[in-house]
Parts: structure tokens; sequence; C-alpha cells
């Protein structure tokens, strides 16, 4: 017998890991059992027989909840690896070359997600009605951190945006549009560009979301020091606030299309120079088995985009894109 070759007594069981992956998310026993559909004692003894086979204590009980140790922590970040990657097998073979067969968990950021998404869902479950979506809307930051502990199997977010461990595929190049109230001295200007805006105060989204970097970088300059400090937590909150004449701010063109500003009493134009805010992209973890699928997505997406006939002109294709994406006849 191999020496370094542990007993099964001592292997944790795939069951063991998911509760430990479990209580390492939600924190409370209470909660992870209701998270994967067990009973509180069961989870507690599966983790005690989980702690006794690796001869160690992965976690600290407490009134306010279970805290993982060290060797706890070590654990389920490894757990989550093995039970990605026995996911990851299970769908390449039942898949076999079926794609969105099944589950695919799809996230995507808050100011693209009811913009875009509405464009493209209803051809996605035509073209593949076997497909189960579950959609996770979230800040980038927190969907590329489900992407990277399988959580989720693609995600829809603004690029640049650069990850370890994350490959990309981008859909469309997205245009900043000025907003401002009706009646704002630079909605009617003919050579309007973000210069003017240095001067103004640019109401912004609140730290977190990408497109208040994207803004920052178009406009070339931090907010002057007379702007507001509130930070609006939506692109409706940020509509109503430049209703409102606490300022003006950027709107991405498929927000504007989208009817992010509907009924708002402001004033919408484009710059005199196209400006091309962001780009639009796809992103999936590196070696996922759902990388054919993000791919796919990412096409429909674009299809989406260059379909609809108010944002043909509007988005413009990124390099490399077909040609009927380019508005080719």
């Amino acid at each position: 017998m191999d020496p370094d070759r542990l007993p099964a007594s001592a292997l944790p069981t795939f069951r063991q890991l998911q509760f430990l992956t479990a209580l390492a998310e939600h924190g409370s026993f209470v909660r992870a059992a209701e998270a994967i559909g067990v009973t509180q004692p069961t989870l507690s003894a599966g983790i005690k027989e989980l702690e006794a086979a690796l001869e160690a204590t992965l976690v600290e009980r407490g009134r306010t909840g279970a805290v993982l140790t060290p060797a706890g922590i070590e654990a389920a970040e490894r757990a989550r690896r093995v039970l990605g990657d026995v996911h990851d097998l299970a769908l390449a073979v039942r898949g076999a070359g079926a794609p969105f067969a099944g589950i695919f968990r799809l996230g995507a950021i808050p100011t693209i997600a009811p913009f875009l998404l509405p464009k493209a869902l209803p051809e996605l479950r035509r073209r593949y009605p076997a497909l189960k979506l579950q959609l996770k809307e979230d800040m980038t930051a927190r969907l590329v951190d489900a992407l990277r502990s399988r959580a989720l199997d693609a995600a829809v977010i603004a690029l640049p945006y650069s990850a370890h461990g994350i490959e990309t595929e981008t859909v469309a190049d997205d245009e900043f549009l000025f907003l401002g109230p009706r009646g704002h001295p630079l909605a009617d200007r003919n050579d309007l560009s973000p210069e003017h805006l240095q001067s103004e105060e640019v109401l912004l989204l609140e730290d977190g979301h990408c497109l208040r970097e994207h803004a920052l970088s178009v406009c070339k300059a931090a907010p002057s020091s007379q702007a507001t400090d509130v930070g609006a937590t939506s692109l409706a909150t940020l509509v109503q606030m430049a209703a409102g004449g606490l300022g003006v701010t950027l709107l991405p063109r498929i927000a504007a299309e989208g009817g992010a500003a509907a009924g708002a009493d402001v004033a919408i134009r484009p710059f005199m120079q196209p400006v091309i805010g962001r780009t639009i992209g796809v992103a999936w973890r590196a070696g996922s088995a759902r990388e054919e699928e993000a791919r796919l997505l990412a096409a429909l997406l674009r299809e989406a985009v260059f379909k609809s006939g108010v944002t043909r002109e509007a988005l413009r294709p990124v390099a490399g894109a077909p040609p009927e994406a380019r508005g080719a006849p």
C-alpha cells in the first residue's frame, strides 16, 4: 500500500465539502442548512465528521455564528475548487456538445442588465429551450469573485477590467451622452466636449460601480470641489438627481435608449465627437467548461445590440465583430 495514500476514512465526502462551503458562505449553521436543503443538526454533524476525518478544527462555534479557523478557510477554498471541478466534469459529460442544456448562472452589472438583457434573453430561450437561466445582478468585483468560486458561469460586465484567471470577449462599445437638467447651457452647445464638464458638478454613482471610474476617465479630472457628495446607487437615481438641478452626468447610450431617463425633466445629447466610455463584454473563469457557452452568449448579445434599430448607430461594434454586427447589408 502506498504510504502516502490516505485511507478512505480520512477522505472527506462530497456532501461534507458542500456543507463546509455553504457554512463559509453564510456564516451560520441555520442559514447554511436552509441554503442546501438539510436540517441544521444534519449539517452540524457533517461538519464534525469532516473535522474528525481531517483531524483539524475547521469551525469555531459561537453565539454570533460560525467562524472558520485558518484550517477551515484553507479547506473551504480547496473544497470550492473540488466541487467546481466535479460540476464542470458533470456538465462536460452530460452536455456532450449541447450548449445551454440545463442550468446556466449568469451575472450582470446593474448599469447594463436592465437595458441589454431584455433584448437578448427571449432569443436565447428560443434557441435553447432546455436552458434554465439563473440571473444575478451585482457589482463587477463581486461578480468576478463569483466567477472564480464557480458560483456563476458567466457575467456581463463593462470593460476594460483586468482580473487574474478571468477571460473576456467584447460585445460592443457603448457611447456616453451628456445629461443635465432641461435648459442647461451645455445642452445647447454644438461643440460639446468632455472638457466642458470640468467646471460642472458631475454627478456619479457611488464607489464600487465601475461606471463611476469610466465616467471619471472620460472627464479626465476628478469632480470639482463644489460637486455634490451624494453618490447615486443607480442610474435612475442619477437621472433624478440631475433633473432636480444637482448637477450633470454621463449616461451610457444603451441606458438612454433603454428608457433610463424616460419621463425625467432632463436634456440628453451626444458630444460633438462620440465619446466611447466603456465596452460591454462577457466574462468567464479561465478553463471553465462553460467557455463555449459564454462565447455564444457574447455573440447573441452582439446580435441583439445591432439588430435593434435604435442602437444600430448608437453602439459601435468592436474590432473583429462579424459583418452583420457592423450593420453591413
